[in-house]
């Protein structure tokens, strides 16, 4: 299904990837493409990253600054194809800058902005670009889509995703297994959701439910922004996305919010200006950082609900993965990477162009994509489980 390699007029030669970021979910894409036959490179401000990328796999490391978009645009001038796996502040601008150099792109970052509003310039260039091709948004995204074309009428989408440490562990029951920043966004961020056809806003953390999960046990669910593109593509009357955590984790954030230790309005403290959030930061990262060999899980439920055949219907996929240790690979990181360098593979093959920013629910769109992409993650030890009712 994937073949990177490309012929010319002087011979076959290896396709070019291009991974912007080195952190724990970059250093896995980079590693996947380079299995699929890219030569691959990564780039990245921080020679620790760097480094670790290169551990995982034969790829060539370029220490740039990726805040910077003429720096991204030299990284990523003799590329193929381009990932992107940067924190959610950084999105945007690489977004820009990689559609400025006219090169085909698949992003993860879970940026704030409308990335709709460069559709224009990608279409311009005659780029295909991907973005949120993560677990979810992305996996969520696609089978959402898949399952409310497959019925006749869908009337509900839920999503329900959670990355969670195998060993819960006092206060927070909780570490984060990609950027910590854009963790807290969830707990800041206020929520989009679709109710009788219209978005509607909830604050983050809000509605909390209690769900009983095979293979997990109990967990709470609350409101996050992870619809983001579903709202306005899929004509779903109703759709949520909530995300998962261990019971207590709810109120233990609410507290931290509503004391203002999220806020990035600077504060005077004995006579020097801070901003709340960069002092929380300081202190609790840290304490979400995975140690070596400290095992995480994922946790995943996609639910379409309507009709088909004139009778009710629901589609539904689970996903439930632990770390891997064979290649000392969080899950998190595979769940979330996987997707991303599968699509790279299917727009350099040729097996989805469409010149445009697409969020990942445009793919469902292709008869036998989903199944295919499905396929993909099945070979690299991903299951999505599925169910009919």
């Amino acid at each position: 299904m994937i073949a990177p390699h490309a012929g010319t007029d002087e011979g076959p030669h290896m396709a070019k990837a291009v991974v912007l970021g080195a952190g724990m979910v970059g250093s896995v894409i980079a590693a996947d493409l380079a299995r699929q036959g890219f030569d691959t490179t990564v780039a990245d401000r921080s020679e620790a990253n760097l480094a670790s990328a290169a551990g995982r796999a034969a790829v060539k490391t370029v220490r740039a600054d990726l805040s910077d978009a003429a720096s991204i645009r030299r990284v990523v001038e003799p590329a193929d194809i381009v990932c992107g796996a940067l924190s959610s502040r950084l999105g945007f601008g690489a977004l820009r800058a990689v559609i400025e150099a006219g090169k085909p792109y698949v992003d993860i970052s879970f940026m704030e902005e409308d990335f709709t509003e460069l559709d224009a310039l990608a279409k311009a260039r005659g780029v295909t670009v991907v973005t949120d091709m993560g677990v979810a948004p992305g996996m969520s995204h696609l089978l959402a889509a898949h399952g409310a074309r497959t019925l006749d009428r869908c009337d509900v989408i839920e999503i329900y995703v959670g990355g969670l440490p195998r060993v819960r562990t006092w206060p927070y029951d909780y570490k984060a297994a990609f950027a910590p920043a854009d963790v807290l966004e969830e707990y800041t961020r206020p929520a989009r959701l679709v109710e009788h056809g219209k978005v509607v806003v909830r604050p983050a953390l809000s509605e909390p439910e209690l769900m009983d999960i095979p293979g997990v046990g109990t967990l709470e669910a609350f409101n996050t922004d992870g619809l983001r593109s579903l709202c306005a593509s899929l004509p779903v009357p109703f759709m949520k996305e909530k995300t998962w955590r261990y019971p207590g984790h709810i109120e233990l954030m609410r507290a931290m919010r509503e004391t203002g230790l999220f806020s990035k309005e600077a504060i005077r403290v004995g006579g020097v200006e801070v901003r709340p959030l960069d002092v929380t930061s300081a202190l609790l990262f840290p304490k979400w950082t995975y140690g070596p060999g400290e095992e995480d899980l994922t946790v995943m439920r996609i639910v379409a609900r309507g009709a088909r055949g004139g009778k009710a219907a629901t589609l539904q996929w689970d996903l439930l993965d632990f770390y891997h240790a064979p290649t000392r690979a969080s899950s998190m990181s595979r769940t979330t990477g996987f997707p991303c360098a599968i699509v790279a593979g299917l727009i350099h093959a040729g097996n989805y162009r469409h010149p445009g920013v697409n969020p990942p629910e445009r793919l469902a769109e292709h008869a036998g994509l989903v199944e295919g992409v499905l396929a993909e993650h099945a070979a690299r030890g991903i299951t999505y489980t599925a169910s009919r009712t």
